[in-house]
């Protein structure tokens, strides 16, 4: 099952529910990177070993740049704001960490809602 990241614009009932449903989940507050920027953020999700998940259109530039230039990362899990309700990201997040392996999230970018 795969591990999540979660950036601080994240809603903090969006990582409550993963946990509840016995999903790892690290925040961003929790792992002292509140304050990177968001290329290290992305970084250290990596150097974890877990999915980052954000609602920032900030890191959604800058994994498709990595996807580009060919530098590796974990994966990302990205939502509009506007577009995602907590159920339906709890739901979507869910399903993304018991169907894909960490194999197949390396270096790809999951838009929520599916």
């Amino acid at each position: 099952m795969l591990s999540y990241h979660m950036d601080h614009h994240v809603p903090l009932a969006i990582t409550n529910g993963l946990c509840r449903k016995g999903i790892a989940c690290l925040t961003a507050t929790d792992d002292g990177a509140r304050q990177w920027d968001d290329t290290r953020l992305l970084q250290r999700a990596t150097q974890l070993g877990r999915i980052l998940v954000s609602q920032d259109v900030d890191l959604l530039v800058i994994a498709v740049d990595c996807q580009r230039r060919d530098i590796e990362f974990a994966g990302l899990i990205f939502g509009r704001q506007v577009q995602l309700t907590v159920g339906q990201a709890i739901r979507d997040l869910e399903l993304i960490a018991c169907v894909l392996t960490a194999a197949e999230m390396r270096n790809n970018v999951v838009h929520i809602p599916l």
